[in-house]
């Protein structure tokens, strides 16, 4: 049966013998599919101008607003009633705004490298697939790169579901001017991979300490006599996996597709929520989105009064502000002189907010709002 020619001039849908509806649902695909496109060509219009009515010479960087893409994003969610689960539409609204906002440039994202790593995952989970990801070697680098201008924004890892706080990333706080732009959960997934072609062949294994921790049951089950190497990411496990004879990796998956690598075993994580959550810094402050946090650098200075921290912290009580974390970490200035890193529900703009940290600070030796951002979406 030859083809039909559409209104466009283009092969219109074949009728298969015996299945005209099926014929009939590829069309309306077509037309759908059309609609979605010039959807997304207005969209991305309509992006154009924002952007030219609010700085006609800007970088892309003065047009994110992280809290109006928490508002869209959330009114997605809203909508959904599938048959598509939530995270796969958030996906596609986070890429169609990605790739708006990069009409003109990019954003510059650096983040905890090398490629292949959660972190990178991380990125693209938050900013979309538009964006120019810069892979730095430290946790200090990122800080650096996001200070000096060059990149906007920075994402590093703040804790794990599994094996708690990285400290290092708190420690740039006590010396970093930027801010908490926004914060990212990862559902951690690892993966043993390697290039031989079974585990009776595997040697020694290389990965992050975070990784080995998070598999540590899995490994004393299954492999309780191969050597455990502890290197500094995920990724260069990998790289080592795919130099070294009878080395196997634990990493993402997206690592074996970058070294090559095959996978032995998926998803061999002890705990099945394991869970990463990352940090963007950057120099900017936002406006707040509704479902917000805040996070705190406080000290009660070199005290050792009874109940000193607990009248610090009680004004959040008292003006209804929740209290989702608190750290502990030496302050560096002196010996056994502490200072507190706390997450609250609310942003540093909202009333109640507002009145207990005014109330805060006056008890406070030291007091900072590292930032106030969107929480994390999923």
């Amino acid at each position: 049966m030859a083809l039909r020619k559409s209104r466009k001039g283009k092969p219109a849908a074949k009728d298969e013998p015996g299945r005209p509806e099926l014929s009939a649902i590829r069309r309306r695909i077509d037309e759908v599919d059309a609609a979605l496109h010039e959807l997304i060509s207005e969209r991305a219009r309509l992006a154009q101008k924002v952007g030219i009515s609010k700085h006609a010479d800007g970088h892309t960087v003065d047009f994110y607003r992280p809290e109006r893409e928490a508002e869209v994003l959330r009114a997605a969610l809203a909508r959904n009633k599938g048959p598509l689960r939530d995270e796969e539409i958030l996906r596609l609204f986070r890429e169609i705004m990605s790739a708006c906002l990069a009409q003109q440039e990019p954003l510059k994202v650096a983040f905890l490298g090398p490629e292949g790593t959660f972190t990178q995952q991380a990125v693209y989970k938050h900013f979309g697939h538009s964006v120019r990801a810069l892979a730095l070697p430290s946790i200090e680098d990122v800080f650096h790169e996001v200070e000096a201008g060059d990149a906007d924004f920075g994402l590093v890892p703040i804790e794990n579901s599994t094996e708690g706080t990285v400290t290092h990333t708190l420690d740039r706080f006590l010396l970093s001017p930027l801010n908490i732009c926004g914060e990212v959960e990862l559902r951690i997934h690892q993966y043993l991979m390697g290039r031989m072609k079974s585990l009776e062949h595997v040697q020694r294994i290389c990965t992050h300490q975070q990784s080995l921790a998070q598999c540590r049951q899995w490994l004393d089950e299954h492999l309780p006599l191969v050597e455990r190497v502890a290197v500094s990411s995920n990724a260069e496990g990998a790289r080592r996996a795919r130099d070294e004879q009878g080395t196997a990796a634990i990493a993402p998956q997206a690592a074996a597709e970058v070294y090559g690598l095959s996978v032995l075993v998926a998803e061999i994580e002890d705990r099945p929520d394991n869970t990463t959550r990352f940090l963007v810094v950057g120099a900017k402050t936002f406006q707040p989105s509704g479902e917000d946090k805040t996070t705190l650098l406080v000290s009660t200075g070199h005290t050792q009064e009874a109940g000193t921290l607990y009248h610090l912290l009680e004004p959040l009580s008292r003006h209804g502000v929740s209290m989702t974390r608190i750290e502990s970490r030496p302050s560096r200035r002196r010996k056994w002189d502490y200072v507190f890193f706390i997450d609250i529900a609310g942003h540093a703009a909202d009333d109640n907010v507002a009145a207990a940290l005014a109330e805060l600070k006056q008890h406070a030796s030291l007091f900072r709002v590292l930032g106030s951002y969107p929480r994390a979406i999923l």
